[in-house]
């Protein structure tokens, strides 16, 4: 039971033993404000029908029954209609004392949901970019808080591995390739095919610009240049499975996934099932078809069939191209339908940037109009743009952050700052590249991790292996300075494992206090989705320990007993911490 649940069991035991039965709704508690004494507040304006008396008496005669009544409540004071009640030491000594022996602390009871989370859904025509990597960072973490809130969660990725850009990619190397492998060339394949992607842009403009200067119009030129007429010759040769396209297709994308899972798991992200764009382009036809039958959707006089929003504040919104060739809405119809019906889900997250907002709404409420009521359990988990210092990137024309580039940069970056403040004294080779990459990777993950999704972000790579502010890498630090206590201790015979909890300082209590909340962080960020909230809990434990830490002798401390016991307190700031950080996908190191 966590302490605001205990301090409204014993609010309601009172106020009903003094006015009479209450509502739940009616018991009020929150943490005291920083500027009075206390620890909970108990707020007594919903309380006044029943005490029939004003706020202050009803806050004064509530906190008199409390105080002679429960032996954990030290004392109280009233501010006006608020009843601020202070927690007696023993109480957080027991707590503590629990918190320390529950091996599953931090994690909820399972919850029998299960939610299917996607996330990354890569283009086959251009490697990874920093894009892609918040995207991957932000669905894995919040599929593994949701894990943590005992949900069975299915981790899912849907490739986007069909269609024009992909054909671009493969005409390109058909034309100007020359054979080129990721064998031959020395370069993992999804830079490979990245390239020709880069290739067709650069020879569709030229042809553009030659068109144009012979007289026509830039609309027309985009359209007739010979380059993209055959890049749309060979997509319908895909469609109708052409022997040799297909076979080019499968080696292309092969290179690429073969290329994607490096990335992903330098990133250290997974996925339980992978979808193909291609295996579920076609789903959906018969949603369409209910859609008609119903009277739901509407046939135009191209053939195509829309869904008429206007009246939902929307617009109309095209569901089947009039020659019966799917659109993105048609796939996802019948994927969604497909997905919440083989795995009995019951909710489902899209991890899609901002600039999909609209598609999602849309999906949400078609579904919602041929009847599909766990329509209202979509969610469209949104996140804004990740800008570098130098500004905005643009695939076509080859100026995006490479992912696998942006690893290796943090890494050196890590290795050189670290170097620069002694980090890495003493480590073998073996450890030092451990620690870079850890600390490179854990400094990338919380940069990004830290920020609301919805907000569009300025990631600068040096800021984020900042050893003293709030980065990953401080609170690395944080963990690793703990693993040095505890190794030490344990040189020194030190039984903390077996402590006793005595007399605590005001400083342990708060570390104490910061300790227990975690379960009810790890169910808020999990109940909004927001890694955020883990983050901002891990820094802000990490920065009261270190304070801590500055003030109070640990291994130094001369009586036995409350060296035991802040050696104790130590290692559960470390399990709390590490426990944290796996949320986000990070991992802390013992030595740095």
């Amino acid at each position: 039971m966590n302490t605001e649940t205990f301090i409204a069991q014993i609010a309601t035991s009172s106020i009903e033993a003094l006015y009479g039965a209450v509502e739940a709704s009616q018991i009020q508690i929150q943490k005291t404000r920083k500027e009075f004494e206390g620890d909970y507040t108990l707020v007594t304006f919903p309380l006044l029908k029943l005490s029939r008396k004003s706020p202050e008496a009803t806050a004064n005669e509530i906190g008199e029954h409390i105080v002679a009544n429960n032996p954990h409540i030290s004392g109280f004071n009233v501010i006006k209609g608020f009843l601020n009640l202070s927690i007696a030491p023993a109480y957080w000594a027991d707590r503590f004392s629990e918190e320390v022996a529950n091996d599953s602390f931090g994690e909820a009871a399972p919850s029998g949901r299960t939610i299917m989370i996607e996330y990354s859904s890569p283009n086959t025509n251009k490697p990874l970019h920093l894009g892609h990597i918040r995207n991957n960072l932000l669905g894995y973490s919040v599929a593994q808080i949701l894990k943590a809130n005992g949900h069975n969660v299915i981790k899912v990725n849907l490739v986007n591995d069909r269609g024009i850009h992909i054909c671009k990619s493969m005409l390109a190397w058909q034309l100007y390739g020359g054979g080129e492998t990721p064998a031959s060339s020395g370069m993992k394949g999804d830079h490979l095919v990245g390239k020709y992607y880069v290739e067709f842009d650069k020879h569709y403009k030229a042809e553009v610009k030659e068109l144009i200067e012979g007289g026509m119009t830039e609309d027309e030129a985009k359209k007739k240049a010979p380059i993209m007429l055959a890049a749309q010759e060979m997509l319908r040769k895909w469609e109708a499975k052409d022997e040799e396209v297909y076979s080019l297709w499968q080696t292309m994308n092969g290179w690429v996934y073969e290329g994607f899972d490096v990335t992903y798991k330098a990133l250290g992200v997974d996925f339980d099932k992978v979808y193909y764009e291609s295996q579920t382009y076609l789903l959906g036809k018969s949603l369409v078809q209910d859609g008609l039958d119903k009277g739901v959707f509407f046939r135009k006089e191209d053939n195509s069939v829309w869904i008429d929003l206007e009246s939902d504040g929307l617009d109309q919104k095209l569901l089947l191209r009039g020659d019966g060739t799917s659109v993105y809405m048609t796939q996802d119809l019948g994927t969604a339908l497909s997905r919440f019906e083989e795995n009995k889900l019951d909710d489902m997250i899209y991890v899609v940037g901002n600039e999909q907002n609209y598609h999602f709404q849309v999906l949400k409420l078609v579904l919602k109009k041929l009847g599909y009521e766990w329509s209202d359990n979509i969610y469209h988990l949104s996140y804004g743009m990740v800008e570098l210092p130098e500004g905005k990137m643009k695939s076509r024309e080859g100026t995006v952050v490479d992912a696998d580039d942006l690893i290796a940069d943090m890494v050196e970056t890590a290795r050189d700052m670290s170097n620069e403040l002694g980090k890495l004294d003493g480590c073998t080779e073996e450890e030092a590249n451990a620690v870079c990459t850890m600390v490179g990777l854990g400094a990338l993950k919380y940069f990004i991790l830290k920020v609301d999704p919805k907000k569009t972000m300025l990631f600068d790579p040096r800021e984020s292996i900042d050893f003293n502010g709030n980065t990953g890498p401080f609170i690395q630090y944080t963990h690793a300075r703990i693993c040095s206590i505890l190794r030490k201790a344990d040189e020194a015979g030190i039984d903390y494992k077996n402590a006793t909890i005595g007399n605590l300082l005001p400083a342990e209590i708060e570390l104490i206090k910061s300790l227990g909340e975690f379960p009810t962080v790890v169910k808020s960020a999990g109940e909004n989705f927001a890694p955020s909230v883990i983050a901002a809990y891990a820094y802000d434990l990490a920065k009261s320990f270190n304070g801590y830490y500055h003030d109070h002798s640990i291994l130094r401390e001369e009586n036995a007993e409350v060296r035991q016991m802040r050696v104790m307190l130590a290692a559960e700031v470390a399990r709390v911490i590490n426990r944290a950080m796996k949320l986000l996908g990070i991992d802390v190191p013992q030595r740095m």
